[in-house]
């Protein structure tokens, strides 16, 4: 025991693989989970392969989550696309792993929220969701035209 106004030494902190040994049961990151796997672990252990790997990973998604972002307004997956672009990345990247936790975490609060309010508000956000979706889908074709496939009984600006 310390005496009063002195301080106690510190233990050193347990390793990734010590915790891991003595609590198999928990769940990895995607991150570690990744890096575990063989072919991974192959392309680790050659430098030249490590930077370029990383660097494709991040441009595919990228890519994904941008084309995501872009269709978020449009009728379509756009979410999806940007939380599918974002588990590429966070195969890779720390970062994008908490933002990706924190995306889960919002959405199953929403999804637990919405679930517990009543009927006529579950339909009512549905109708604002479907109305919303629509107008921009409105919106988009009477800015970059109606495309000539589009029958004429269909009643948007032409």
């Amino acid at each position: 025991m310390a005496a009063p106004g002195e301080q106690l030494p510190r233990r050193p902190a347990a390793s990734p693989e010590h915790t891991r040994a003595r609590h198999p049961h928990e769940h990895h990151s995607l991150r570690e989970r990744v890096a575990a796997a063989h072919w991974r672990r192959r392309i680790a252990a050659r430098r030249s392969l490590e930077a370029p790997y990383r660097i494709g990973v991040g441009a595919v998604g990228a890519v994904v989550v941008a084309v995501g972002i872009v269709t978020i307004p449009l009728p379509g997956p756009g979410w999806l696309t940007v939380i599918a672009g974002l588990f590429v990345l966070a195969t890779e990247f720390a970062w994008a792993e908490r933002l990706l936790e924190f995306t889960r975490r919002h959405v199953t609060r929403w999804t637990e929220w919405l679930t517990r309010q009543r009927v006529w508000v579950r339909i009512a956000v549905a109708l604002l969701t479907a109305a919303f979706v629509c107008g921009v889908m409105v919106l988009t074709l009477h800015l970059t035209g109606v495309p000539g496939w589009v029958p004429g009984w269909v009643p948007l600006w032409r």
